[in-house]
């Protein structure tokens, strides 16, 4: 039986041709050595498995090479490139700084550093995770670092450059290693996958290499771990999502297409067969966060090409992006990313998820409340579609005699019932509006219903309710409907509601939500003759009394007397 060796090591890059998703920095290597301008020092960053030990092995193996070819690569058939292959070479050396992170360890690196190479160009030296090395050691190598012989070169590679103290930054060339895009990582996998005889699904390899973030050597981990699990060779999409315990991306679409037909009891169920599967509800709400991200994202064409999956599924969110609305999908984002930060602290984590989706399933219908406030509030408008039942105008004119004489009215005109003497007059209540139908002529009314104090207030705490989740404003939002109790309240003529404010910028809020207000007042308080305004009134503020002296001239005001008999006796204030 052969020894196994894991896809990472036996596919690790040999060239700079090789090397996946860092062109900009393999370029910029080989025109160092084509133009012979090779810092002294170079410094490697950037996450886990992206390359850098690879890159600065490949530096090291070039550099060194006898008969490099005419791109500037490594033969890998000369002496010098088979003695590294073989891990043989006496040019380069590799020292790890998370266990020989002590000054003896640097000071044996610094002797070694004196001896020029028996063989080959220059004496590479390689330091993978210097960010552990201690502040001593850093200070030891300070000197060697900035002025080395001329045929050594230092390779230092980090996953932590914050950590590295600033005089080593300044003496070395700096190159930012990035993350690898999932279409790179997902074309490696398919030629390795090619090369080992496996099967794969695009699908299959697209997830492994999102799941792996941007680390070509956890996709490789991975890789070689659904191979193991897949007996007959052949990777499915299935069997990935199975093996790795990832929640599949059809429940997401599934979740935010109930959101978006308000089928809250559907959304729920979805929700407990996913906990039921064993997965975390954390985990769950920041993937519908990140799900929801996409969708948005596919709103705009410019904006596509953000998305980090494969065509099949991107098609699939662009389908999903034309049934939602961007207020919707606004509004559920923040309601995601809330509940993803406060998802620890909550004591009931489950009922906190679940109180997010219904809030979310609920969205549409208070998107709908703000562009037709009158729905919401019971009383749908009128379908012109629907033919509304005949009826005798005749009829309703001879038993509005009886009672009013109006004036004679267009289709379309309000007029007020004034005319008849005999009917009572009700205090503080505006006049009872009659109105013409158009369709077929009926006259209905409209009764300004008075309202109490008590009553306004409670319809204004419902009101502040809806205003905290508008969906348009957020914050400004929040802070009109904190703003509306802080107002003095006044009604004249049973209808004139003001709200006096002794704070400009509170007034200055709330005044740009008052015509909103005022609809939601009216259809509460069954009075369509309501009317709302705010006003800014100066309040002078007191002076507070602190010193001795200060109370002293405060009595002085308030009794004169006092003055008299602290001139007649000479009395003074105690200081």
């Amino acid at each position: 039986m052969e020894n196994f060796v894991v896809s990472a090591r036996k596919y690790r890059p040999a060239t700079f041709d090789t090397v996946v998703g860092q062109s900009h920095i393999t370029t910029t290597l080989k025109n160092a050595i084509k133009s012979n301008q090779l810092a002294q020092a170079f410094l490697f960053c950037g996450p886990r498995g992206v390359g850098k030990t690879t890159c600065a092995r490949i530096l090291a193996k070039t550099i060194n090479c006898l008969t490099p070819t005419e791109d500037f690569e490594a033969c890998g058939t000369c002496e010098s490139c088979v003695s590294f292959q073989n891990q043989g070479s006496m040019n380069v050396y590799e020292l790890d700084a998370a266990s020989s992170n002590s000054v003896d360890d640097i000071r044996n690196l610094v002797d070694q550093v004196r001896y020029p190479p028996q063989s080959g160009k220059r004496k590479v030296y390689i330091i993978d995770e210097v960010h552990m090395l201690s502040n001593s050691a850093f200070n030891a190598f300070l000197k060697t670092l900035e002025e080395p012989p001329e045929y050594v070169i230092f390779i230092l590679a980090t996953t932590e450059k914050h950590k590295i103290i600033p005089t080593i930054l300044s003496r070395c060339q700096i190159f930012d290693f990035k993350r690898i895009e999932v279409k790179d990582m997902s074309g490696h996998l398919a030629n390795i996958a090619q090369k080992e005889e496996i099967e794969a699904e695009q699908d299959a390899l697209d997830l492994i290499a999102q799941k792996a973030d941007g680390g070509l050597r956890d996709a490789l981990s991975l890789f070689d771990l659904i191979t193991t699990f897949s007996a007959d060779r052949h990777i499915t999409y299935q069997s990935v999502v199975k093996n790795l315990h990832i929640l599949d991306h059809d429940y997401y679409f599934k979740i935010t297409d109930a959101l978006l037909a308000q089928d809250m009891p559907l959304v729920l169920l979805y929700f407990d067969e996913i906990l039921r599967k064993g997965f975390d509800g954390h985990i769950f709400i920041a993937g519908l966060g990140a799900h929801l991200r996409n969708v948005m994202m596919c709103k705009d064409p410019a904006t596509v090409k953000l998305l980090e999956v494969s065509e099949k599924v991107k098609q699939r969110f662009a389908e999903q992006a034309q049934n939602a609305s961007a207020s919707f999908l606004l509004s559920a984002l923040n309601l995601a990313n809330d509940c993803d930060l406060h998802y620890k602290s909550s004591k009931n984590p489950r009922f906190f998820v679940e109180l997010v989706l219904m809030k979310m399933a609920n969205l549409n219908r208070v998107i709908d409340w703000a562009q037709n406030p009158v729905e919401i509030a019971g009383q749908p408008p009128a379908d012109p579609e629907k033919k509304k039942p005949e009826t005798n105008v005749a009829e309703q004119n001879n038993s509005h005699q009886q009672q009013q004489a109006p004036p004679p009215a267009k289709m379309s005109l309000e007029y007020t019932k004034k005319e008849n003497p005999k009917t009572p007059v009700i205090p503080n209540k505006p006049d009872v509006t009659l109105k013409v139908d158009t369709s077929n002529g009926s006259v209905q009314a409209s009764d300004n219903t008075p309202f109490t104090k008590k009553e306004l207030l409670l319809a204004l705490n419902d009101f502040k309710g809806i205003l905290r989740n508008f969906p348009q404003d957020g914050e400004k939002a929040r802070k009109a409907a904190e703003y509306l109790s802080a107002g003095d309240i006044s009604i004249e003529n049973g209808h004139e509601i003001t709200l006096t404010f002794s704070d400009e910028a509170q007034e200055k809020v709330v005044a740009a939500y008052l015509e909103k207000v005022q609809k939601n007042l009216r259809n509460k308080l069954n009075n369509q003759a309501l009317t709302l305004s705010s006003k800014y009134v100066y309040v002078e503020k007191k002076k507070k009394i602190y010193t001795p002296y200060d109370k002293f001239q405060y009595l002085k005001e308030k009794h004169t007397k006092l003055n008299d008999l602290s001139a007649r006796f000479g009395l003074e204030v105690d200081l």
